[in-house]
């Protein structure tokens, strides 16, 4: 397959992943007007609630095989600022599958502090390729972090996708509601 499909198809995840915010937003933003969610969304929230941490872990592992597949197939050297964003979103891989497996939504105090820090450097990283000149780096020369590898549809490049990404993992950490009650054994039943 070709670098330019690939990450065509990457972007078009990004663009999905935009859409989802923005819906999720504007649900915000009315359930806090009316100080409720809305009776038609009560099942659709309590639905993506339950599956939130599977989605979770595929955006952290999609955007993992992502990075590794452009600096090691599409052959785009990673700089600083890349290794940065891997930092904080690779063990979102492994959290985010551990939470998803045992079900636990209080990942949420580790994921989000962990996918803010990389919404933050993603958004650096933005700026530094959009406005070389007008931010302060310390990116090296023989890579450095104002290059450009992708631009699909006018506005997203690998840290715009990155940081789509981390805030995926925010918003389903926070949406994740628990699977079991606290008197349930967290193993699985026991047989007397």
């Amino acid at each position: 397959m070709e670098v330019e499909t690939v990450t065509t198809f990457f972007a078009l995840l990004a663009v999905l992943g935009i859409a989802f915010l923005v819906v999720l937003l504007a649900v915000v933003v009315v359930a806090k007007a009316k100080g409720e969610i809305p009776p038609s969304l009560v099942s659709l929230r309590e639905a993506l609630g339950s599956t939130a941490l599977k989605f979770g872990f595929a955006v952290a592992a999609v955007c993992m095989s992502g990075s590794l597949y452009l600096s090691e197939v599409a052959k785009f050297p990673p700089c600083n600022m890349c290794w940065y964003q891997r930092i904080a979103m690779y063990p979102m891989v492994v959290l985010m599958g551990v939470a998803a497996l045992r079900r636990d939504s209080s990942i949420k105090w580790y994921s989000v502090p962990l996918g803010l820090i990389g919404v933050s450097l993603s958004t650096y990283h933005y700026l530094i390729e959009r406005f070389p000149d007008q931010v302060a780096h310390a990116c090296t020369e023989d890579i450095p972090c104002s290059t450009v590898w992708i631009w699909k549809f006018h506005f997203l490049s690998i840290p715009a996708m990155a940081g789509i990404g981390f805030l995926l993992i925010v918003a389903l950490s926070l949406l994740a509601t628990p699977q079991r009650s606290v008197e349930s054994d967290p193993v699985g039943a026991i047989d007397e």
